[in-house]
């Protein structure tokens, strides 16, 4: 049987190294929102733009809609809501937890023009928000 390759392992632990310092520099240089009670983690987002709208699409797997809050502001969006533990959690000893658990918040700053949110929609753990474009 072969030796694993020690590159790949120190590859993936370097992925992983710059993967956490980039979620605390967002996380911890926003000085604008400073006066905000800290979240535990931030979903990362995907944002695509065409002509006529902005689409946000946010991974929040586990979270309920009843969680999940969207809300236009002056600057930008914000998403919040919290993502629980789920039952076996409660009833067992974890050994390991990896998926982030708890308050979320993550504010998108949008681009200077106006935007009408349309309906969020919260479809297989994803969250697809889609901006109209106004004139």
């Amino acid at each position: 049987m072969a030796e694993p390759d020690p590159r790949i392992w120190m590859w993936a632990e370097a992925c992983e190294m710059l993967e956490r310092a980039e979620r605390l520099q967002r996380q911890f240089f926003q000085p604008a929102f400073a006066a905000l009670p800290p979240a535990n983690w931030e979903p990362p987002v995907d944002i695509f733009e065409n002509q006529r709208e902005l689409s946000i699409v946010s991974t929040l797997p586990g979270v309920e809609v009843e969680d999940l809050h969207v809300v236009m502001e002056p600057d930008g969006l914000l998403i919040t809501g919290i993502r629980r533990l789920p039952a076996v959690a409660r009833e067992a000893e974890i050994r390991r937890l990896e998926i982030p658990y708890g308050r979320f918040e993550r504010r998108i700053r949008l681009p200077t023009a106006r935007f009408e949110i349309n309906e969020p929609t919260l479809v297989n753990g994803c969250l697809f928000v889609r901006l109209t474009k106004l004139r």
